[in-house]
């Protein structure tokens, strides 16, 4: 199915208007080899904390599942358990317990198993345990500050401090990664002489439809590619101001002071032009019904790439199991 073909929503003024030779995705006949003919999944940008792609011809039930399971079946590595041996910060205990359990965690969550309810401490499969041992004082060598840092050790806990105790052969298994907290300058608690730590913490592996703490994506979402077209030549004022309409960097004026769509990607499709009626009819604007542009951000434990490939994975799975029940019948 060629770019012209592609089912489109078109965005009105107060309302939108499905393409007219579109009679809904729902309805729509699935073939096999038009969708292998169409389906793409196009990485726009990718680094080690965010990703963007395209995936383009499929359904949206199918881009909304992708969303769905990295953002709640995706396991990772979250502080579960917190041992408090003693606390006399003014921080209470269960909030304390909290603030700890949502410090996302640098570990590979594939390398370890699901912990078993029978066994509370944990084995070096299935749980790492990290200590946070600090005491507030006043340092002796400093008589006048008007800065707290200055003149008491530990004023601030940062998560740089937990420290990781290995289990077995944690150590030499992840002698490659630092495991710990992903970021060190997280701020635990501000303290006082006199305030001190004294915790043991187990993290385990989870997912995020059981706790948030577990997703491994700060966020996980799609839109539909926008698409604008110039309806007819926009020039002098009128081009600028058809400029101001739209996201910056979507259209841009040419040497003759005429308007030119430059990239509709990143357009937020606000209908600002439908406030001028001299641009009103200018311009159309839609979306590509089967063109889903993702964004991945992760929280760092694991690349947003294995992200989506993991999610694959859990689909993939869910889909031979239905299939396995469906053939039992």
């Amino acid at each position: 199915m060629g770019d012209t073909e592609r089912p489109r929503i078109y965005l009105e003024e107060h309302k939108i208007k499905q393409d007219p030779n579109d009679c809904g995705m729902a309805d729509e006949p699935w073939d096999f080899e038009t969708f292998k003919n169409n389906f793409r999944i196009v990485i726009v940008r990718c680094d080690s904390m965010e990703m963007e792609f395209d995936i383009i011809g499929v359904h949206p039930a199918i881009a909304n599942a992708f969303r769905r399971i990295m953002l709640s079946e995706v396991p990772s590595m979250a502080i579960e358990k917190v041992y408090i041996y003693n606390n006399t910060s003014i921080i209470q205990d269960e909030v304390l317990a909290h603030r700890l359990g949502l410090i996302p965690l640098k570990a590979d969550p594939r390398l370890f198993e699901y912990r078993s309810e029978e066994n509370e401490e944990g084995t070096e499969h299935d749980t790492l345990e990290f200590e946070l041992k600090v005491k507030c004082t006043r340092r002796k060598d400093v008589k006048d500050s008007s800065s707290f840092d200055t003149i008491y050790k530990n004023h601030k806990i940062y998560s740089g401090q937990i420290k990781w105790i290995p289990k077995g052969k944690q150590s030499e298994i992840h002698s490659e990664v630092s495991v710990g907290p992903i970021h060190d300058d997280i701020l635990i608690s501000q303290m006082r002489p006199g305030h001190e730590f004294d915790l043991k913490l187990l993290a385990v592996k989870g997912l995020g439809k059981d706790h948030a703490k577990f997703s491994p994506v700060a966020t996980a979402f799609y839109r539909l590619l926008p698409e604008i077209k110039l309806n007819r030549t926009v020039s002098g004022k009128e081009a600028f101001l058809l400029q101001k309409c739209f996201s910056p960097g979507v259209v841009g004026i040419d040497d003759n002071d005429c308007a030119y769509i430059k990239d509709a990607r990143y357009d937020s499709c606000c209908r600002n032009v439908y406030r001028y009626p001299q641009l009103s009819e200018a311009v159309t604007m839609s979306r590509i019904r089967d063109h889903f542009v993702f964004n991945v951000e992760s929280v760092g434990a694991l690349k947003p790439s294995i992200i989506f490939l993991e999610a694959v994975k859990v689909l993939k799975m869910k889909c031979r199991k239905f299939i396995g029940q469906i053939e039992s019948i």
